[in-house]
């Protein structure tokens, strides 16, 4: 179960700033989330075959296959951006890495 003081500690490490309201609402739904994976860890899945890919749509594999190609790509090498030239690009460098401004204020 969560409690209050877990949504308080989890919406102060995301630096947001939930009313009471939301607070409520945030606790209400993270244990119902958390009561119906409960209820699927009681189900008996011993004979069911474990999945290698959860992104299938429509009518046959082939077809599903088609559909996400663009998602699923061969992984090769491919040439990039020299060094210098992504330095030469940036407003301010050490020489190594891009300097940008601190974001994070804690």
């Amino acid at each position: 179960m969560v409690s209050e003081k877990d949504v308080a500690y989890v919406a102060d490490l995301a630096h947001l700033e939930l009313t009471e309201a939301e607070r409520e609402r945030m606790l209400r739904d993270l244990n119902s989330i958390l009561g119906y994976i409960d209820r699927l860890n009681e189900l008996d899945t011993s004979g069911v075959e474990p999945m290698a890919q959860v992104v299938v749509h429509g009518s046959g594999e082939a077809e599903a296959a088609r559909r996400f190609d663009f998602a699923i790509r061969a992984d090769e090498l491919a040439p990039s951006l020299l060094h210098e030239a992504a330095m030469s690009n940036a407003p301010q460098t050490d020489g190594a890495f891009f300097k940008v401004p601190k974001v994070i204020e804690r």
